[in-house]
């Protein structure tokens, strides 16, 4: 059985496969191979152009497992009797600590302080005093492993957390994303950690950021399209809110488009997941996902179409 992977490197991290024939398929326009009899295809992270489209070239095709924690560019998309498995749990950590230090940044006047760094000005008075965490309430839109991972990781910094899913579970303390309106005017930091689905797409519109109060911050990192820019726009343009995102729409952020000079933002390019770290924990997922399906046992972190 074929298995095609993106990286050189994932040979030496999958080990020893016995049966198995890897091979490195860093992009649609390099195959190693005649695609037929590739049954386990795991694309590369964060992929451009139409990589989507090789599934329907591979004939024999079982699994496609992604190195990303969203599903959005997939579903929907491969042929039928494909399976689509993410990489839920791979990024927890990573995404979670670009959070936390997107929140610092913002609240401490980092950013800020960054652009003067540039002018060599000591910016003392431009920041002085800062905001801080302590105290804050924390509302977490996305109640995943990701939002787990963001909870334990911020809970030393004395917040508050209020926690949503896309449906309650009153059990555990999460509320529904229908209870949003009414939760928004509390909450000093929101936090957006949902994948982009028919649902999340244009959650953040007009009347979500009307409800938030004054001098809230706003933290994407989820997907771009999961916030109405042109609405984004407006609301940071009055200075009565301010953001971070590591995601936009569109993606790459034109050099002309307004977030770039709006002095309430913080733009990171994409970056929450890619850390150092990120393959060796892919690949551990990789591994154990090949031997599920070589046993004929079900596989992990299917993507249903529903996502």
């Amino acid at each position: 059985m074929k298995v095609w992977i993106p990286h050189e490197t994932g040979r030496a991290l999958l080990g020893d496969l016995p049966g198995l024939t890897v091979e490195v398929a860093e992009s649609p326009d390099r195959l190693p191979s005649d695609p037929a009899g590739v049954r386990f295809w795991v694309p590369p992270f964060l992929s451009a152009g139409d990589v989507t489209g090789l599934a329907g070239k591979l004939p024999d095709l079982a699994v496609v497992q992604l190195l990303s924690a969203g599903a959005d560019a997939w579903v929907g998309r491969l042929p039928a009797g494909v399976t689509l498995c993410d990489a839920r749990g791979v990024h927890d950590s990573a995404t979670a600590e670009w959070v936390v230090t997107a929140i610092l940044s913002r609240l401490r006047g980092f950013d800020t302080l960054a652009r003067a760094q540039g002018r060599s000005e000591w910016a003392y008075d431009e920041v002085v005093p800062t905001d801080e965490l302590a105290g804050k309430r924390v509302l977490i839109v996305g109640a995943g492993s990701i939002g787990a991972a963001l909870r334990a990781r911020l809970a030393p910094f004395e917040v508050g957390f209020t926690m949503v899913a896309r449906t309650a579970r009153p059990d555990e303390g999460v509320h529904g994303v229908d209870e949003l309106p009414a939760l928004l005017p509390d909450a000093d930091v929101v936090v957006l950690l949902v994948p982009l689905t028919g649902a999340t797409r244009g959650l953040v519109d007009a009347a979500f950021l009307a409800a938030l109060s004054d001098g809230a911050l706003l933290v994407n990192a989820a997907r771009g399209p999961v916030a109405r820019t042109d609405a984004l726009v407006a609301e940071l343009r009055t200075g009565r809110i301010s953001a971070a995102l590591d995601v936009t729409d569109p993606e790459p952020l034109p050099a002309d488009h307004p977030l770039w000079g709006l002095p309430n933002v913080l733009l990171t390019p994409h970056v929450a997941g890619s850390v150092r770290g990120l393959l060796p924990r892919a690949y551990r997922l990789v591994g154990a996902q090949l031997a599920r399906f070589t046993a004929g046992e079900p596989l992990r972190n299917v993507v249903t179409d529903g996502y």
